[in-house]
C-alpha cells in the first residue's frame, strides 16, 4: 500500500491549445512573482567556497536520506558566475538528495510569521523526480524540522527557472532552510538561489454584515426540509448533496422494504427521491475517483424484541452515479459490515476494516475494493491481520500509504492498547501510538486531518461512551505523524457552550464537552466544530468554534445552529463556502427533518475573489495548472468533498497548491503524492489574505493526460516520517469474527420499538429509582408508554401492566 503511482510530470497538454506564446512562456520558465530585493540567501551561486577541509560551498550542506548511491559535486557548468551544484542518484530504493541551505544562524534566511516568500533557482535535470523541499525553525527551541514540497520542476536539458511562493510563515517560525530534492535517478543541476519577501500585505477589510456576523457568523434554517430521515450526507461532484436514509432508523420502514434516499440541489433548493435497492442505514460510503459513490453494506436486521441478537450487517454493495441519480449494484462483499471504515487509498482502491456480520458477531476480515477491477476482491487476495476494528473506526491515509487508526470510532470502547495505531497494510502490521487520552471514551468522537494534508497533523475531538454514558468529554488530542515516534499531545479543551437536558439550556461546567460533534475543513484553514450532545442520543449542546491548526487554539463564542445537532448528524463544507448540517435522531427515536447552513465571518468581509479561468480541469499529479483570479490571493488548495456519517469523515482533507504568481496568473503547483491528494474529484479554492475564499471550482485529479506516454512520469515524493515506532502487535491467529454484545448500541431492547433508544445506564445523575428514569425519559419526550418485552432490567414497569411508566 506504500504506493509509487508515476504519473506524468510538468504542464498538461491542454495548455499547448492555449496558443504557441503562451505555451512557451509556461513551458520554459515562469513568470517572476512580485517580490522586491534583496535576495535574502548568502552564496546563492556557490561561488563561495567553505571552510577549509569542508566538501561543500559556504552556506550548503548535504542532505538527503535513505537507501540510494549519489554524488555531490561543485562543477563549471554554471548559469551565472563560474560554479553550480550537481547532485546525481546512480541507484534508488527509497530517500532523496539535496543540497540544502545549511541549518544555522549565519546562514539560513530570517522569516517573519504571517509573511509569504518567493523561492527560485536556475536549474537543469534528466529526472521528473525534484521537488523544492523547505524545513523551518521553531524560534523557541532552536529546532528544525520539514516543512513542506512546494513543486516538481519538469525535466529540462537547458537552464530553466523555477520559482514558487511559500504558504504563510507558521507562527513561531524565524528561519527556513530549503533546496531541491532529487528522490529519482537522475541528475540535478542548480544554481542562482534566491529567497525575497513577497509585498506588504493588503489592508484589513471593512464589515460587510453587522458586526456579529462578521465576528461569529450566521445561521439560518433552510425553509425546505430534508425529505429522508438521512444518516448519511455525501457532496457530490456536481455541488448537489446525496442524503442516504435506507430505513432511517425506524423499523415500521424496514419491514415495508421502504428505502429512501434524496439529492438535494442547493442552487434551488429541490430535492429528488431516489429508490433505493436495499437498507442503507448505517452504511459505509466513499467517493471512488470517478465521482461515483461507493455504498458499502447497511442493515440487514433490527435487533431482536427480546434483545438476545442485535444490529446485522449486509454484505451488499452498490455505487451511485451522480450523472445519472442511480444506484447500480457491485458484487457484494466477502461478509457484513454494518458500520464499516471506507477509506480510499493512492491509486484509487478503498479499504475497509470493522462492523457487525450477519449474525451480529464481530467482523474481523479487511476488505478491499479494485478500482481497476470495479470489484471487491475475494479474502485471499486482501491481506489479512484478523484485527477487530470495531465500529466506524477513523482510518486516515498518511502521506506513504499506511493508515493511521486515530482512535475515534462509533459504539463501546477503543480498541486494545493505546487506543491509536499505524497499520502498514504492505507489513500486515499494527503498531500502537501513545498519548490518546482517555481511550475509553472516545465513542463519537471526531478525527480530522487538519489543514494542510501535507502537515499531516490529526486533531480528536471529544467522545463519550454509549455503554457507561458518561457526560461527553472536552478532551481534543493532537498527533504529528511527521515525527519519527508520533505520539498525540493535548490539545486545547473544546469550549463550553449551552446543553439543553430536557428541562431547558444552561451553560455547560467544568469538563462537560459532547459526542456527535462535526469537524469540517474550511478554506481560509481553520476547522469549524459543531453540533453535538452531552450524552449518549440526548442532551444537545449548543456551541460551536474554529480550531485554528497554526496556533492549536480555539476562537469560541461563534453563532450556534439553532437545530440540535446529536446522533444521525452531518455538518458538511459545500462548494460555495458555507457549511450546511442535517440530522438529529435522539433516542426517543424521533428525527429533526430541519435542514441549517451557516456562513463564517469570511463571507462578511466584503467581496470575495474570483477564479476567472481554469485552463484545464483535469489534474495530474506532479502537473502545473494555471488559473486566472481577478485580484491577489494568498493561498490556493484542494478540498476533497464530504462523505460524512456519525461524526466520521477519514477521507476529508485539505490539500495545499503552493502557488507560482505572475499578477493575476497563478500557476498551482500539484503534488506528486497520491497518498496526500488521493485521484478524484475536489473543489479549488482560492483564498485572498484576508481568508476570503473563492466559490470553489470543481477538478479532476488523477487522471492521465493526452500526452501521458509521451512524458516521464515522476514518482511520489515520501518523506521518512514515523519511521522509529515500537514493535507491532503480534496479530491475531485466522478467526471467523468476534463476539459483539447484543447492546453494543447502548440501547435496552426489553422496550418500545428498535428505533427507540432506552439507555442500557441511563446518565450518572440520574438516580436508580424508577420515578427518576422514567422523569428522565419524560423529560426526552419519549414514548409514553413503551411496551416491555420480557424482563424488566430497569424496573420501568412498576405496576407490571406490560408498559413502561
Amino acid at each position: 500500500m506504500r504506493l509509487k503511482i508515476r504519473r506524468r510530470a510538468g504542464r498538461r497538454a491542454a495548455l499547448l491549445a492555449v496558443g504557441a506564446l503562451t505555451a512557451g512562456l509556461l513551458l520554459t520558465a515562469p513568470q517572476q512573482a512580485t517580490a522586491g530585493p534583496p535576495n535574502l540567501l548568502s552564496n546563492p551561486g556557490f561561488e563561495t567556497a567553505g571552510a577549509p577541509g569542508a566538501d561543500m560551498p559556504s552556506c550548503w550542506s548535504k542532505s538527503g536520506w535513505g537507501d540510494n548511491d549519489f554524488t555531490f559535486a561543485t562543477v563549471p557548468d554554471a548559469h551565472g558566475g563560474t560554479k553550480a551544484m550537481r547532485v546525481s542518484l546512480t541507484r534508488r530504493v527509497d530517500g532523496d538528495r539535496k543540497a540544502l541551505v545549511t541549518e544555522n544562524t549565519a546562514c539560513a534566511p530570517s522569516v517573519a510569521p504571517g509573511k509569504q516568500y518567493d523561492l527560485s533557482a536556475w536549474y537543469k535535470s534528466t529526472t521528473p523526480d525534484v521537488s523544492v523541499t523547505v524545513f523551518r525553525r521553531e524560534a523557541a527551541t532552536g529546532n528544525w524540522q520539514y516543512w513542506t514540497d512546494l513543486q516538481n520542476p519538469p525535466v529540462s536539458a537547458g537552464w530553466a527557472r523555477t520559482e514558487v511562493r511559500t504558504p504563510v510563515v507558521p507562527p513561531g517560525t524565524d528561519k527556513i532552510a530549503w533546496g531541491l530534492s532529487v528522490y529519482g535517478v537522475g541528475t540535478l543541476t542548480t544554481d542562482d538561489y534566491a529567497l525575497e519577501e513577497v509585498g506588504a500585505a493588503p489592508p484589513q477589510p471593512a464589515c460587510s454584515g453587522t458586526a456579529q456576523e462578521c465576528a461569529k457568523g450566521r445561521w439560518e434554517v433552510v425553509p425546505a426540509k430534508n425529505p429522508v430521515r438521512s444518516m448519511h450526507a455525501v457532496v457530490l461532484r456536481n455541488g448537489k448533496v446525496l442524503l442516504i436514509a435506507g430505513s432511517g432508523n425506524d423499523i415500521a420502514q424496514f419491514n415495508a422494504g421502504t428505502f429512501t434516499s434524496a439529492v438535494y440541489d442547493p442552487a434551488n433548493g429541490s430535492f429528488r427521491t431516489i429508490p433505493t435497492p436495499v437498507d442503507m442505514f448505517c452504511s459505509g460510503h466513499v467517493q471512488l475517483s470517478d465521482g461515483r459513490v461507493l455504498v458499502m453494506s447497511g442493515n440487514k436486521g433490527y435487533p431482536s424484541a427480546d434483545g438476545t441478537i442485535g444490529y446485522q450487517g449486509l454484505k451488499d454493495s452498490y455505487t451511485f452515479d451522480p450523472a445519472t441519480e442511480t444506484y447500480t449494484k457491485t458484487n457484494d462483499m466477502n461478509g457484513g459490515h454494518w458500520y464499516p471504515s471506507a477509506t480510499i487509498l493512492g491509486n484509487g482502491d478503498v479499504i475497509s476494516f470493522g462492523g457487525l456480520k450477519e449474525d451480529s458477531t464481530g467482523n474481523v476480515t479487511a476488505e478491499k475494493f479494485s478500482a481497476a477491477q470495479n470489484k471487491w476482491l475475494p479474502v485471499n487476495e486482501v491481506n489479512q491481520t484478523w484485527s477487530y476494528w470495531g465500529l466506524y473506526p477513523s482510518m486516515i491515509l498518511m502521506q506513504d500509504g499506511r493508515l493511521f487508526y486515530s482512535g475515534s470510532h462509533t459504539f463501546g470502547n477503543g480498541t486494545p492498547g493505546t487506543g491509536a495505531s499505524i497499520y502498514d497494510y504492505d507489513a500486515n502490521t499494527i503498531t500502537d501510538v501513545p498519548g490518546l487520552r482517555n481511550k475509553d471514551q472516545r465513542d463519537e468522537s471526531a478525527s480530522v486531518l487538519l489543514p494542510p494534508a501535507q502537515d499531516q497533523r490529526v486533531l480528536t475531538i471529544g467522545g463519550g461512551n454509549n455503554e457507561t454514558n458518561p457526560a461527553a468529554n472536552r478532551i481534543t488530542d493532537i498527533i504529528d505523524l511527521k515525527q519519527p515516534s508520533p505520539a498525540y499531545t493535548a490539545g486545547p479543551d473544546i469550549p463550553l457552550g449551552l446543553v439543553d437536558t430536557g428541562s431547558g439550556k444552561r451553560p455547560q461546567t467544568g469538563a462537560e464537552g459532547k459526542m456527535y460533534a462535526s469537524a469540517v475543513l474550511l478554506p481560509d484553514g481553520k476547522v469549524l466544530e459543531t453540533g453535538g450532545g452531552l450524552h449518549d442520543r440526548a442532551d444537545p449542546v449548543f456551541e460551536a468554534s474554529f480550531f485554528d491548526p497554526a496556533t492549536n487554539t480555539y476562537q469560541a463564542g461563534l453563532a450556534t445552529d439553532p437545530i440540535p445537532r446529536t446522533y444521525h448528524s452531518a455538518s458538511f463544507l459545500m462548494p460555495d463556502g458555507r457549511v450546511m448540517s442535517v440530522g438529529d435522531n435522539p433516542g426517543n427515536g424521533t428525527y429533526n427533518h430541519n435542514m441549517s447552513i451557516y456562513t463564517p465571518p469570511y463571507l462578511f468581509k466584503g467581496p470575495r475573489p474570483q477564479i476567472t479561468s481554469v485552463i484545464d480541469t483535469q489534474w495530474v499529479y506532479g502537473d502545473t495548472q494555471r488559473i486566472t483570479v481577478n485580484r491577489p490571493v494568498a493561498k490556493a488548495e484542494l478540498i476533497r468533498p464530504a462523505a460524512v456519517t456519525h461524526s466520521s469523515d477519514p477521507n476529508q482533507r485539505f490539500v495545499d497548491l503552493p502557488m507560482t504568481v505572475d499578477g493575476n496568473n497563478i500557476d498551482l503547483n500539484v503534488t506528486s503524492n497520491p497518498n496526500l491528494a488521493p485521484p478524484g474529484w475536489y473543489m479549488l479554492f482560492a483564498v485572498d489574505a484576508n481568508g476570503v475564499p473563492s466559490i470553489a471550482t470543481w477538478v479532476h485529479l488523477g487522471g492521465p493526460s493526452a500526452l501521458a506516454a509521451t512524458a516521464q512520469p515522476p514518482s511520489a515524493h515520501e518523506h521518512t516520517f514515523a519511521n522509529e515506532l515500537g514493535a507491532p502487535k503480534p496479530n491475531p491467529a485466522k478467526r471467523d469474527s468476534v463476539p459483539v454484545a447484543p447492546t453494543v448500541a447502548g440501547c435496552d431492547r426489553h422496550y418500545g420499538t428498535a428505533g427507540v433508544c432506552v439507555p442500557t445506564r441511563f446518565p450518572a445523575e440520574v438516580k436508580e429509582t424508577t420515578k427518576a428514569r422514567c422523569d428522565w425519559l419524560a423529560a426526552h419526550r419519549y414514548p409514553e408508554r413503551m411496551k416491555v418485552h420480557g424482563s424488566d432490567p430497569l424496573r420501568l414497569d412498576q405496576d407490571r401492566d406490560g408498559y413502561t411508566c
